[in-house]
């Protein structure tokens, strides 16, 4: 599709929406907005010009105007993505939400928060952190995403094997749909089936069929006690085979269930400089228990411990305070950064496999990893088989010769993610890095189908163009 360019007089209307000093056309200050976590060399497009809106009513209006003339609108949040959503691929406008960072409100009678989307997702729990409640539904990164993002990508992270994504967690929203309307979708109500859920829709949809301008969350009681465990394994499938039993056997549902490889640990103790006798370890399992009994809490992770060693878990370490459980959960949360060291070109993978098949995902990485003579390490959620199986430049290569290996690599590593009864993506989303291996993952009906909601939503096809999908 042919869109038309950002015009002086275009500017002057966004000036008279939002403000001028809410205005960007600088090329040095919209440089950030061209790109996110995946590498700029690679997937970055720069925006004509930014807006940081204050309102959803000025933002309805941008929309508004954006397609009357035809010009591609690119929500962005944290920037924070690792799939290429918040890239503006056809220039145009990037809308900002960077502004809209206020709690409108604390409902402690309905156990509910409502938030604008610029709100940083630490921040959330920061602020409940004396009341005893919490939001459940936060990934990894909380320091710096935003919780309009979290949405836009339905994310997830270490404690979804207990208490599920982002998605659980969201009553309502507050949009501005691509032509411009401000539509409120669910509400403080548990329960509703009153026509389609057009809520959960948007959830996940990666900026694509509007711009959440206000979320209504529900908060849950904070649990007081946590108990951590490290469990060494001589290898990946003997690792894997024991998370089933946890629950199966166990009869327990644990907080968090993070696997990570040999590679993995190597590599991030010797980051950290961390002393954990990880060379006696294939893989290793850090699970966590929460609750508000002391005594069950503890009694739970024994089980655990007791059923780890029960299946050739070489040793168990217990972490039951807050030093011990920081430095263990430390090693999981640096992976990604000790890689950096290494490397600094690599492709951080979100692929997501039944859990029983994550034993059989690891020869395939290793015949890929020999292949192209490149590092593929791989770490997790085991509990719910959303593996981060990551790509590393081998230093000997040029980036052309990388460039060359990554697209050849990634296309073996979904191939054998789908034979396994895999998906691309668990919690980072499609985006535009992802865009091209969906033919390869769904039917063409059920791409249709998705299509069909796009253009139902955005007839024009101006809101973040070129993501997930292409509509031609």
């Amino acid at each position: 599709m042919k869109y038309n360019p950002v015009t002086e007089e275009i500017l002057a209307e966004l000036r008279e929406i939002v403000g001028d000093k809410n205005v960007m056309t600088d090329e040095e200050k919209i440089e950030a907005y061209s790109h996110d976590e995946i590498p700029a060399e690679q997937y970055a497009h720069m925006p004509e010009v930014v807006l940081t809106p204050n309102t959803a009513e000025e933002i309805a209006a941008v929309m508004k105007l954006a397609n009357r003339e035809l010009i591609p609108v690119t929500p962005s949040g944290a920037r924070s993505g690792l799939s290429g959503g918040a890239i503006p691929e056809h220039g145009g406008i990037v809308i900002s939400v960077e502004n809209m960072d206020e709690v409108v409100e604390i409902d402690y009678d309905n156990l509910m928060m409502v938030l604008e989307p610029g709100v940083i997702t630490n921040n959330v729990n920061e602020m409940l952190e004396e009341s005893g409640l919490f939001f459940a539904g936060y990934p990894m990164s909380v320091e710096t995403c935003y919780l309009g993002g979290n949405i836009a990508e339905n994310a997830g992270g270490g404690k979804a094997v207990k208490y599920g994504v982002t998605g659980r967690y969201v009553m309502g929203l507050e949009v501005v749909t691509p032509t411009g309307e401000i539509v409120q979708l669910g509400g403080k109500r548990v329960k509703d089936v009153t026509g389609y859920d057009l809520k959960q829709l948007i959830v996940g949809s990666e900026g694509t069929l509007g711009i959440v301008t206000k979320a209504i969350i529900k908060l849950l009681p904070k649990p007081t006690q946590r108990v951590g465990l490290l469990a060494l394994f001589k290898d990946e499938a003997t690792a894997i085979s024991t998370v089933p039993k946890i629950m199966t056997e166990g009869r327990i549902i644990p907080t968090s269930i993070e696997f990570m490889d040999k590679l993995s640990v190597k590599t991030s103790c010797e980051y950290l400089n961390e002393h954990l006798p990880y060379q006696e370890a294939g893989a290793m399992l850090l699970i966590e228990v929460d609750g508000n009994k002391e005594d069950i809490v503890n009694a739970d992770s024994e089980t655990i411990g007791e059923l780890c060693l029960d299946n050739d878990a070489i040793e168990v370490y217990v972490a039951d305070n807050h030093t011990t459980r920081e430095r263990i959960w430390s090693v999981r949360r640096n992976i990604a950064e000790a890689f950096k060291v290494v490397s600094p070109h690599q492709s951080l993978e979100d692929i997501v496999v039944p859990t029983a098949n994550i034993p059989k995902l690891m020869p395939y990485l290793d015949d890929i990893s020999e292949k192209y003579e490149i590092k593929v390490p791989c770490y997790g959620h085991a509990g719910d088989g959303n593996l981060h199986a990551t790509l590393v430049k081998n230093p000997d290569h040029s980036m052309e010769e990388w460039f060359e290996i990554e697209e050849e690599a990634l296309a073996d590593l979904y191939q054998a993610t789908k034979e396994l009864g895999g998906t691309l993506s668990g919690e980072h989303g499609i985006g535009s890095k992802r865009k091209k291996y969906m033919e390869m993952m769904m039917s063409p009906a059920e791409l249709n189908l998705m299509r069909g909601i796009k253009k139902a939503f955005d007839p024009n096809n101006i809101m973040n163009p070129g993501k997930i999908f292409d509509l031609e």
